[in-house]
């Protein structure tokens, strides 16, 4: 799929399960609170809560319960560790391609600010993108407009992109406002897996891609 870029050009992207795997992100955050709790012992403990995931069981109970931890100091744990996670392939080399043609980059993304915030700076992509928009710092989360009008004010151009992955929220406020929307297929490995449910017009992107690899920026 061939996109024209030039200086008035946006290309937007979600974040979670767009640019990286989020189930990733929620392995790297078990694994950090495992090592808290259980310093000599953490693979074990990680292997067991991370089973208890899989199998959808209450992780924070267990752990509250076995560690005596309060549930919401497990959860500030959980979203304020410095994450370890990588890009999909193809993501850096998308964003060196649409900055050498001058095009612009932008974010938006649900989630606590500095949580997504460290996100961005583990995948190393800081220095790619023009402007962030995260649903905590405006007070407003997609499906609403007003995020994508904010990428609007903050980046004026004449055509947007819009890449992204869930079908339950991510599409109907762009293709509302005239963007072009990209859906990037759930391989399996997406951290929420309901995209079946939401097959109607207002959900649909005007395209799928399979991997980055289908994009080529002109």
């Amino acid at each position: 799929m061939d996109i024209k870029v030039d200086h008035e050009t946006v290309i937007v992207f979600d974040l979670d399960d767009t640019l990286y795997n989020e189930l990733d992100f929620l392995r790297s955050a078990y694994a950090s609170i495992a090592r808290s709790l259980e310093p000599e012992n953490w693979k074990q403990l990680f292997a067991s809560i991370f089973s208890l995931y899989r199998s959808n069981g209450n992780v924070f109970e267990f752990l509250s319960k076995t560690y005596g931890v309060e549930v919401t100091s497990l959860l500030k744990m959980y979203h304020n560790h410095q994450p370890n996670i990588q890009l999909f392939d193809g993501v850096l080399e998308i964003f060196k391609a649409i900055k050498s043609k001058n095009g612009r980059i932008g974010i938006i993304t649900d989630g606590r600010s500095k949580t997504q915030r460290a996100k961005l700076e583990s995948l190393g992509i800081l220095n790619y993108i023009d402007s962030i928009i995260i649903s905590e710092e405006i007070g407003s989360e997609k499906p609403s407009l007003d995020n994508f009008k904010a990428i609007e004010s903050s980046l004026p151009g004449i055509v947007y992109y819009y890449i992204a992955d869930n079908l339950k929220k991510d599409f109907i406020a762009p293709n509302a406002l005239g963007w072009k929307s990209i859906a990037l297929i759930d391989m399996g490995k997406n951290i929420h897996f309901e995209s079946h449910k939401y097959i109607g017009d207002i959900y649909l992107p005007q395209r799928f891609i399979l991997d980055f690899v289908e994009l080529k920026f002109i």
